[in-house]
């Protein structure tokens, strides 16, 4: 018997469903990986707040996370840029009442009793040495504390505006910091009732 001439099918041609993706295929796989960057986004958010940038490795992310360190890298472009991932997950249209609002200055210290002083109230007293992460932390905390009491204090006519909400800022930032270490234990245990008075006459 005869072979036929001509060129041979390649293994594509033979079996063109063979080299084809399944339907759905792809779809599990970007949800997966969305789910992952998710958790990485979410576990790293929690260990900045608890530990601070600088203290925080991208092995434990990916520990918290369930999910391979090196990921990081593929989703976010490095620890750095994942850090700047977490300040913006927040809503970036979301405005900013002052400290000298009442329920503003008592939301803050909740959440410091509960969850600890974040990356961004850290940056006030101990930069980062990652440049990007503290550029990024550092605008963060002028558009949340800084620039809100700036812009009340520029609206009052006072000269000295910008220095006087960095001072205040850097005041308050002291206070709840050093009331989580406990070093001071008379702040340390200080009811927030008792606490809220002492801050607004501080603030004064």
């Amino acid at each position: 018997m005869t072979e036929p001439t001509g060129p041979r099918p390649t293994a594509a041609e033979a079996a063109p469903h063979a080299t084809e993706p399944a339907a759905g295929r792809t779809a599990p796989r970007r949800r997966d990986a969305a789910a992952s960057r998710e958790r990485l986004l979410r576990a790293a958010g929690e260990l900045f707040g608890e530990r601070g940038y600088d203290r925080t490795t991208a092995r434990d992310i990916g520990e918290r996370a369930g999910v391979d360190p090196a990921m990081i890298a593929r989703y976010f472009g490095g620890k750095a840029l994942l850090f700047v991932a977490v300040l913006r997950a927040e809503d970036r249209s979301e405005s900013f009442a002052d400290l000298f609002d009442a329920d503003r200055l008592a939301g803050l210290v909740s959440r410091f009793d509960r969850q600890g002083p974040g990356p961004v109230a850290q940056v006030a007293v101990r930069p980062y040495e990652d440049p990007d992460a503290y550029a990024a932390a550092a605008a963060e905390l002028d558009r949340r504390v800084v620039g809100p009491l700036r812009e009340r204090f520029v609206q009052e006519g006072d000269e000295q505006a910008a220095l006087r909400a960095e001072l205040l800022t850097a005041a308050f930032v002291g206070v709840v910091l050093a009331r989580r270490a406990g070093t001071l234990p008379h702040l340390a245990a200080a009811d927030r009732d008792e606490l809220l008075p002492l801050i607004r006459r501080l603030l004064d």
